[in-house]
């Protein structure tokens, strides 16, 4: 059902509250009169209105001081201002004030409706923008992190403490940990959470493109480059930019950060000038940046400016008490979204759950409850849901005491730890056999064999 709309006609001639009051109504506006500014605000105490038309010349108190006393309990209301010819000017300064825009008298039917239209959905944008921060923020304030492990008791902590600073964080974690989460968090939390928080895909881009997004560049700076464009960082100025894997920058691209930390200014691609900005940088790794500076592959100097405060996410096998409540947590999310009413899970299935050391961690925890929940159709998830591939490592695990006692040849239990120890390295590879034999230490063709030799169903990890 369509919105009915509210609008506040103050005005204190008669003429124009029955002008007003058909046209507006004819229209499907709810209309409501007030002849004076006594009268009106005593109304918004306990009314809500979309639009207020504002006369400016009224006896008594006059649409000015009208103006600043709404502007000053509601100030996001949009106001019209009414005005007669003669007193332009002071519609001008009720602009300066707040009012959205003004119509003179004696005003057209059509002019008018169309400068009301324009007001109210320039109104409804304004609310839009208000709720989408504000399930922004369910989704990414502290109450999506979910847990009460004393790892990540830790995590909240150091968020709360440095939330309200401007000082550079550097996230570290596996991958699926949820570090872009704990950056938003960061954000919400600070006093930026009404400026921009802009997501830069470190390892998605070339370096010249990245260079080009992050700083922006002058007209003819490249090939293509027919107009003047502004980077992330002009995008971001007084609120933050979220570094994610901030070890995928290049050697160039790092230095000309770490100018960017130092002096809060940059020159654009091309460009001779400086723009100055003022942006908190967040940034998130899943490799040790340790590792990449004795490597000569990262800045030593830029890695001590981000690393001023860090936050470091444990992965899910070393938080397994907090399974139970992120699956109640996915639970509820996935329920809602799939119109589905389930109770929760079985023991069993539980027990699973927190046998499995989950390589790819929360975000596989995640996709493994939505793909149950849409696959249920009982009040429970129950083993059957599950995917292959979990069942098949929890069958090879050490914990399945009975397991072992049937299988005490040397040469069963190798094969249940190699099997163990490639669907680990696969799922962590997201199935890239090439980098999950990286992980294993062995060549592409060697673990291609074993695949074969130990009978693994690839196919099956995933689903």
């Amino acid at each position: 059902m369509e919105k009915m709309h509210r609008i506040h006609v103050i005005d204190d001639e008669p003429i124009i509250h029955e002008v007003l009051g058909e046209l507006l109504s004819s229209e499907g506006y709810k209309v409501e009169i007030s002849a004076s500014g006594t009268e009106a605000l005593k109304k918004h105490e306990t009314d809500f209105f979309d639009l207020v038309l504002l006369d400016l010349l009224m006896p008594g108190m006059n649409g000015i001081d009208v103006l600043k006393e709404l502007k000053k309990r509601h100030p996001d209301i949009v106001i019209i201002i009414i005005t007669a010819y003669a007193s332009v000017e002071s519609a001008i300064t009720a602009m300066k004030i707040g009012a959205y825009d003004y119509i003179q008298k004696p005003f057209k039917h059509d002019e008018l409706l169309l400068t009301v239209k324009r007001a109210i959905s320039h109104k409804d944008l304004q609310d839009e923008n208000i709720r989408l921060k504000g399930e922004l923020g369910k989704k990414f304030g502290f109450s999506n992190i979910i847990g009460k492990s004393p790892l990540i008791r830790n995590v909240f902590e150091t968020i709360r403490a440095s939330a309200p600073t401007r000082s550079t964080i550097l996230i570290e974690g596996e991958s699926g940990t949820g570090k872009e989460l704990v950056a938003h968090a960061v954000h919400l939390n600070s006093d930026r959470s009404q400026q921009p928080f802009i997501v830069v895909n470190s390892g998605s881009l070339p370096p010249d493109l990245l260079e080009s997004n992050l700083f922006g560049h002058v007209k003819g700076a490249f090939t293509g480059a027919t107009a003047q464009k502004k980077g992330l960082f002009e995008a971001a100025d007084r609120g933050t930019i979220f570094f994610d894997e901030i070890s995928s920058v290049g050697n160039e691209t790092q230095t000309k950060l770490l100018r960017v930390i130092q002096e809060r200014e940059f020159m654009r691609l091309g460009g001779t000038t400086t723009v100055r900005v003022d942006v908190r940088i967040i940034a998130a790794t899943n490799i040790d940046l340790r590792e990449l500076i004795r490597q000569q592959k990262f800045r030593e100097d830029l890695y001590y400016r981000l690393n001023v405060i860090k936050i470091e996410l444990p992965p899910l096998r070393k938080r397994k008490e907090d399974i139970p409540l992120l699956v109640k947590h996915f639970i509820d999310i996935y329920c809602r979204e799939n119109k589905k009413e389930i109770t929760g899970i079985n023991d069993d299935v539980m027990s699973t759950l927190m046998d499995y050391d989950w390589p790819g961690n929360i975000r596989e925890l995640e996709n493994l409850i939505e793909r149950a929940i849409v696959l249920t159709r009982s009040k429970q998830i129950t083993r059957d849901i599950l995917p292959p591939s979990l069942l098949d490592i929890r069958k090879d695990s050490p914990k399945n005491g009975s397991e072992f006692r049937e299988n005490l040849d040397l040469k069963v239990q190798t094969q249940n730890f190699q099997r163990r120890a490639i669907l680990n390295a696969l799922k962590r590879a997201k199935g890239v056999q090439k980098k999950a034999a990286q992980l294993l230490g062995i060549k592409p063709t060697t673990l291609n064999e074993m695949i074969k030799r130990l009978d693994i169903d690839i196919d099956h990890i995933f689903k």
